[in-house]
């Protein structure tokens, strides 16, 4: 079977995406992501709304960077993991300083990929629930999985952003 430079991921000759197309809609989201962070600056974007359970957008964002270290990295490319998800949902700080990690996060999500083929299974189970789940059969679900998320976030972002500039 062809490996990811291919972009042969599917098994019974079903053809998926290339590494550089999966990143490529990643970036989407996360550069989207960015923005919205910058435009809102270090005040609004560690503001929540008045809204119990909600976060702010540093928080969203910081979030989906533990996602990409836990998924891609811990179980897509077995590397270690020490994420405290639920400490990402209350972090604040500087958003320069979070915009610099989420490029780094980035450019590990990269080299993490060029050592997988999609079709491969993970080189770690997730932790349950997610391990009983169809989607982590293959390093390919487990990569879809951080694609669904990383729209959904973009999404409440986005939503989150235009409340905080709402007048």
């Amino acid at each position: 079977m062809a490996g990811p430079q291919t972009g042969s991921w599917g098994q019974g000759g079903i053809q998926m995406i290339s590494n550089d197309d999966f990143l490529f809609f990643i970036d989407q989201e996360l550069d989207a992501m960015i923005s919205m962070v910058g435009e809102l600056g270090d005040g609004l974007a560690n503001r929540r709304l008045a809204v119990v359970g909600s976060n702010s957008p540093y928080a969203i964002l910081n979030h989906c960077l533990g996602l990409l270290e836990y998924w891609g990295g811990h179980v897509v490319a077995g590397r270690p993991s020490h994420r405290d998800r639920e400490a990402e949902f209350s972090a604040r700080g500087a958003v320069a300083d979070l915009i610099a990690r989420a490029r780094v996060a980035r450019a590990q999500l990269a080299d993490d990929l060029a050592t997988v083929a999609g079709s491969d299974p993970p080189l770690r189970p997730p932790r349950l629930p997610f391990a009983e789940l169809p989607i982590v059969r293959t390093s390919g679900g487990a990569l879809i999985h951080i694609h669904a998320e990383f729209a959904r976030h973009r999404g409440h972002m986005d939503l989150t952003k235009d409340l905080l500039l709402a007048p």
